[in-house]
């Protein structure tokens, strides 16, 4: 396949995606897989559309040759964390996840991803601290802080939760009121002795 069929195939299939067609959009990320197998860009995107399709064991082969190829690039980490993460593999999803904060350590979403495995597994105390990376990376965003809350709680540690719905009211307060209603925590409420 020539430099100029690759880039019109790749162009034409983000435009089926822009129209909301993953069907033909998938058939044409094939036809560049097939002459090109070791497609990083086309891999990536067919992934995410079997993901996309619930097509698990297709989006987890495709991760498989993705990082295989490109070992050191971070986001395939992480997108391979997340696939294997949603079939329960969270061994797997773990490794994965490691992974991507090893090569990018500013990478928030591996860290957040890293921390719901962690809670998955009941791993708390590590997902206190891949959650407070997270948060740290995006101090905007209210899922880390609202996970890092409920660890906190499944922690018994009420104060520290407590103090996160205190820091969500003031730029999220709807998630706040939310993590008050689900603890049956009050922000200012004293800790009982």
């Amino acid at each position: 396949m020539s430099v100029v069929a690759y880039h019109v195939l790749k162009w034409r299939a983000i435009a089926w995606l822009v129209l909301g067609r993953d069907a033909p959009a998938l058939a044409l990320f094939d036809q560049i897989v097939r002459d090109r197998p070791s497609d990083t860009y086309a891999l990536s995107s067919r992934m995410n559309l079997y993901a996309r399709r619930g097509q698990w064991a297709r989006a987890v082969s495709d991760s498989d040759l993705v990082v295989a190829t490109e070992p050191e690039n971070a986001h395939h980490w992480f997108n391979r964390g997340y696939v294997l993460e949603q079939i329960g593999l969270l061994d797997e999803a773990r490794l994965a996840f490691g992974r991507a904060t090893s090569l990018s350590p500013t990478l928030d979403r591996a860290w957040y991803g890293l921390g719901l495995v962690l809670i998955r597994q009941h791993c708390f105390d590590e997902a206190v601290h891949a959650l407070r990376r997270a948060t740290e990376l995006q101090p905007m965003s209210p899922h880390g802080w609202y996970q890092l809350a409920r660890v906190h709680v499944d922690r018994h540690d009420l104060d520290a939760a407590r103090k996160i719905i205190g820091h969500l009211k003031g730029f999220e307060p709807r998630v706040a009121a939310q993590l008050e209603r689900e603890t049956g925590l009050l922000e200012n409420e004293p800790v009982a002795a």
